[in-house]
Order: C-alpha cells, then sequence, then structure tokens
C-alpha cells in the first residue's frame, strides 16, 4: 500500500489544510464582506477542481451518477455551503484561535450522526475521545 493510499495521510492533510484555510481567510477578510470572500472562495475551488479532473482523466459523465447520489451530493453541497458561510461570518467577527476550535465540534457531531443515521459503532475509548475533542474545543474557544 503506497503512502497516498492511506485515509489516515489525506485526514492529516486536511486538517493542516483546514488550518491554513482559517489562517489564510482571517487576513483575507480583513477588508471585504465575509459572503463575497466566501463566493471568492468557492470559485478558486471550482477551478482548482475542474483542472485536477480534466488533468488526471477523472471527470465523468454526468449521465453515469444516479439521482440519489445527485440527491445525496446536493444535501452536502448545500450543507458545505451554509457551513463555509457561517465560518467566515464567524472569522470576520471572531478572532481564529477561537472560531475553529468550535468549528471542529464537527467531529463529535460526526460520531454522533455516524452512529445515529449510519448505524456505525463507537467503542467506550472512541466516546472518550469525542467526549474530551468537545472539551478541548471548548477551553481552547473559552477566553
Amino acid at each position: 500500500m503506497s503512502l497516498w493510499s492511506s485515509w489516515q495521510i489525506w485526514a492529516v492533510l486536511s486538517a493542516l489544510f483546514a488550518a491554513l484555510t482559517a489562517i489564510f481567510a482571517k487576513i483575507g477578510i480583513e477588508n471585504v464582506n465575509s459572503d463575497f470572500a466566501t463566493f471568492i472562495r468557492t470559485i478558486v475551488i471550482l477551478v482548482t477542481l475542474a483542472f485536477i479532473l480534466l488533468a488526471t482523466g477523472q471527470f465523468q459523465s454526468p449521465g453515469t451518477i444516479s439521482g440519489r447520489t445527485y440527491f445525496f451530493l446536493l444535501l452536502s453541497g448545500l450543507a458545505t455551503g451554509a457551513s463555509w458561510i457561517c465560518y467566515f461570518r464567524a472569522l470576520k467577527i471572531g478572532q481564529a484561535a477561537q472560531v475553529a476550535p468550535i468549528d471542529k465540534l464537527s467531529v463529535v457531531l460526526v460520531a454522533l450522526f455516524g452512529v445515529a443515521f449510519l448505524g456505525e459503532r463507537l467503542s467506550a475509548p472512541n466516546w472518550f475521545g469525542v467526549a474530551l475533542i468537545a472539551v478541548g474545543a471548548v477551553l481552547v474557544a473559552y477566553r
């Protein structure tokens, strides 16, 4: 198995880029409306992903995707957009070191939703970790 086929590597990279997102966004929204900043960010992501799909030959015919898949990707896209709008508004008002930990309470919610809606199971140590994340996020954000 190559290094790049490990979910752990991609998850760590995601955390790294999410951290950079908070720092760059906090600086970038200094003199612009947070919703317009989200719009610019979305265009950058769209262009970047289109380039990656074309460059790697991974572009897929829209007709090969099921209606169910489209529906859940639509819901995911709406949730992502709502998350980004809320995140950028929070960054505009608050400090990055406070906003980002509260945003990461999504980890706790994913655990709860995964159990409730996807039938996933967490062990006692997993639940302890979820509780630590929740407490840690609140403590880091506390002023």
